[in-house]
This record gives structure tokens, C-alpha cells and sequence, in this order.
């Protein structure tokens, strides 16, 4: 019924893909939403919020909401910048560094077992196909 529908079927997968990433990321206490978020905050510190918002592809509203979340799990701190006193960059606490290794294993991981049940060529190819689609529809 829905074989060539792209909607149903990236959705379908998103939510296959959405459990396998909740169970790694469970046990360091984070959704995967917040996992990712930390990833690029530990990798790119000082972000501004629509800075980062942008690098997800979310919305500002869900980043400050999962920032939010981060920020009383005590992984990251707002910090006022120096150019504008409104604007906030966003900075990973010593908590969070003490995470990154696990948090960066855990997400090997999963690749890696992807990439074992679908081949490696066929799921570096899947992620480059989404990512074409993904900017040609932005």
C-alpha cells in the first residue's frame, strides 16, 4: 500500500532507528536527541543556540528544550558572549567530557552494527542517498 510513499517509509525507519539509539544512550541517561546535541557541543563548544539548531536541523524551540534538559542533567552551561550579553554560547561541563569517550563508543557501536547487518557499502550509501535527498528538499 504504501511501497512508494517517502513519507511512510522514512518514518517507519526513523522509528526502528529511533529504539536502537534509545537503548545505547539509555544507559549514559540520555535520549538520543540529547546525546547528538552533546556530541556536536562537545565537538564545537561555544555554539551560539541557533548556531546548533542549525547543525541538528531542529527548530530553535527543540533546542532549547533539549538543551534544557542537558543543562539540569548538568552536561552544559549557557554563557553570556562577549559581543552581545543577549546571546548565549552553549559550553559542555567537566561532566560532560568525562562522557564524551562512552558517549562517542556507544555511537560507534551502533554504526558499527548497522553497518554489519547492512553491509558497509550499502549503508554508506543509504546515508549519502538520505543526505542528498535531505538538502535537495531544504
Amino acid at each position: 500500500m504504501f511501497d512508494h510513499c517517502l513519507y511512510f517509509n522514512t518514518t517507519a525507519l526513523a522509528r526502528l532507528v529511533e529504539r536502537e539509539w534509545t537503548k545505547a544512550f539509555k544507559p549514559l541517561g540520555l535520549t538520543p536527541s540529547q546525546a547528538f546535541m552533546l556530541r556536536v557541543v562537545l565537538e564545537k563548544p561555544s555554539l551560539l543556540q541557533n548556531e546548533l539548531a542549525k547543525e541538528l536541523t531542529i527548530s530553535r524551540p527543540t533546542a532549547t528544550r533539549t538543551l534544557d534538559g542537558l543543562q539540569k542533567l548538568g552536561l552544559v552551561e549557557r554563557r553570556t558572549t562577549e559581543s552581545d550579553g543577549r546571546e548565549y554560547g552553549i559550553h559542555p561541563t567537566a561532566l560532560a567530557q568525562k562522557m564524551k569517550d562512552r558517549l562517542n563508543a556507544e555511537s560507534a557501536a551502533i554504526t558499527k552494527r548497522l553497518k554489519k547487518d547492512l553491509g558497509d557499502t550499502q549503508f554508506d550509501e543509504i546515508v549519502s542517498k538520505m543526505r542528498n535527498i535531505r538538502s535537495s528538499l531544504e
